[in-house]
């Protein structure tokens, strides 16, 4: 007797990102802390924008009456309509508050989706590499996971993704700007996405929905700009939160969006707010619904983050690492200079760099950093990631 054997399985294969940061302690209370580069976690080391504590002290100086009471399940209408009024900009489509769900976080809001739109043994399609949770989301409800993998520039290949279509697939899973690559699908990517799917709609007389998961929608460099995938895609829903884009990760504060012109929308809305509370979320937390209602222009300076990424970018191309150039979130990752690359993260252990292998995002021969961290940490790292690059014969 004991947990559930499907419990027990998934914890031999969950995250590869939360053990290496569990051998960073280890080393940390060997070493210390600033002489071990720890790479493993995006949890942002940037404090949230004046515009949030201001927003926080007001609420707290001046609350108003009934501000911590039960609010409908969908959530606040104001902080709804706010993030309509948003996305309808984005978008050019009118949304109003009864397209948004308020969420705990992403991971919540992924949930509530999936539990909505499956049937068991329905097929929801990712694309290598990816966001390792979305395996155990899928099999919470019920589903199949089919991979898609993305183009050598990590770019969404069409041709995959076509392939993997059966007449069980009901949804995709894209996420731009992505967990671990940092790459930004463009607007003509996504529009041909959408005109892929309508074909296989129509010839398989089926729904199919794309889910875009986009906490780091706000986080992108060089003037790219990342495309709303309301504008391409009709049966499109998308889940974030302000985890990245307003530095509260541990707040746990996200939403639903569901496009307006997504077939039988007053039931998949209907569907969504009765999800939202049965798996046992209920509410987004009210202080933070309040909280970000005001803040939906708002983001943490993002040039911060572009130095770091080009401090590592530069450096560790020069050294002989190969990598995409991320064009937004807060990840690099670059190519193992051998094809194990769970080998290669052991071996930067030895020079006190914590990195995760590209297997635990279903992507092998790769590594994740996230560079959400202290400056100076980077600019320590240097010489170690030098000692390393050596090892594996790099110039």
């Amino acid at each position: 007797m004991g947990i559930s054997k499907k419990v027990e399985e998934n914890l031999k294969r969950s995250s590869w990102i939360r053990a290496m940061f569990e051998e960073g302690e280890k080393l940390r209370k060997v070493h210390g802390p600033e002489k071990v580069y720890d790479f493993t976690l995006g949890n942002p080391d940037i404090e949230p924008p004046e515009a949030f504590k201001e927003a926080l002290k007001q609420a707290a100086l001046s609350p108003t009456q009934g501000m911590h009471r039960y609010m409908s399940n969908a959530g606040y209408p104001g902080t709804r309509r706010a993030i309509a009024g948003v996305i309808s900009e984005e978008s050019g489509l009118a949304l109003t508050e009864e397209n948004i769900v308020m969420t705990v976080g992403a991971g919540g809001a992924l949930n509530v989706v999936l539990k909505t739109l499956l049937n068991p043994g329905e097929e929801v399609v990712i694309i290598p590499p990816y966001f390792v949770e979305y395996n155990f989301y899928i099999d919470n409800h019920g589903g199949v996971v089919k991979a898609a993998p993305a183009k050598d520039d990590f770019q969404l290949d069409l041709d995959t993704i076509e392939a993997a279509i059966t007449s069980s697939t009901k949804a995709i899973i894209i996420n731009s700007p992505n967990n671990p690559t940092g790459v930004v699908y463009d607007a003509a990517t996504l529009e041909n996405l959408g005109e892929l799917l309508q074909k296989k709609e129509a010839e398989l007389g089926t729904e199919i929905y794309v889910i875009s998961d986009e906490p780091y929608a706000k986080i992108s460099y060089d003037g790219v700009k990342v495309p709303n995938v309301f504008k391409y895609i009709a049966n499109s829903i998308i889940v974030t939160s302000h985890s990245k884009d307003l530095a509260l990760p541990g707040e746990r504060i996200g939403y639903l969006a569901v496009s307006p012109r997504v077939k039988n929308l007053s039931l998949v809305m209907e569907g969504m707010t009765f999800a939202n509370r049965t798996l046992g979320f209920v509410n987004a937390p009210a202080l933070m619904q309040h909280l970000v209602t005001g803040l939906q222009r708002e983001s943490v300076d993002i040039a911060l983050y572009q130095e770091k990424r080009d401090i590592l970018y530069n450096s560790l191309t020069e050294m002989g690492f190969k990598i995409v150039k991320p064009a937004g979130a807060f990840y690099l990752f670059p190519q193992s200079p051998i094809p194990d690359d769970i080998e290669f993260v052991r071996a930067g252990q030895k020079y006190n760099i914590l990195l995760v292998p590209g297997a635990g995002f279903g992507k092998p021969g790769y590594f994740r950093m996230a560079y959400c961290i202290d400056k100076q940490i980077i600019l320590n790292s240097l010489p170690s990631f030098k000692e390393l690059a050596k090892e594996f014969g790099l110039s």
